[in-house]
């Protein structure tokens, strides 16, 4: 199992990052997904540019604290784990931890590297749209 960690402080509320993350219905500040399918409360699909597919399952959702799911497509299966913790300094800590397998040799390869970019990508859009 290959896992990628990466920490973020954002100066914002809680409560603002919370809804910006856990809201599959507003996607337009994910630059690379082409649209996101809400199955029902515990599922969705997300689409890649490219229109490839992953599937997620909710396995914990504990408001303004923890957002947790596994992950799955063709190549990989694993989960997401994200941690929001309210600083002192007012500021808003978001931890959020990767955890893939795969089958593919050259996936197992490159797994590490891919979730890093991948990772960065999440945190730069995030970024951009909380300080809109």
């Amino acid at each position: 199992m290959v896992k990628s960690n990466i920490k973020k402080e954002f100066n914002c509320d809680i409560e603002k990052l919370w809804n910006i993350i856990t809201n599959n219905t507003n996607y337009s500040w994910r630059s690379d997904l082409s649209k996101i399918e809400i199955v029902d409360d515990k599922h969705f699909i997300e689409y890649t540019k490219n229109n490839y597919p992953t599937y997620f399952t909710i396995t914990s959702k504990v408001n303004l604290k923890e957002y947790k799911f596994n992950i799955k497509n063709t190549n990989i299966k694993g989960k997401w784990i994200g941690i929001f913790k309210k600083l002192d300094n007012g500021k808003v800590l978001l931890d959020f931890t990767e955890e893939i397998e795969t089958n593919n040799l050259v996936m197992k390869l490159l797994a590490k590297p891919y979730l890093k970019s991948q990772q960065k990508r999440y945190i730069n859009d995030l970024v951009k749209e909380v300080n809109k």
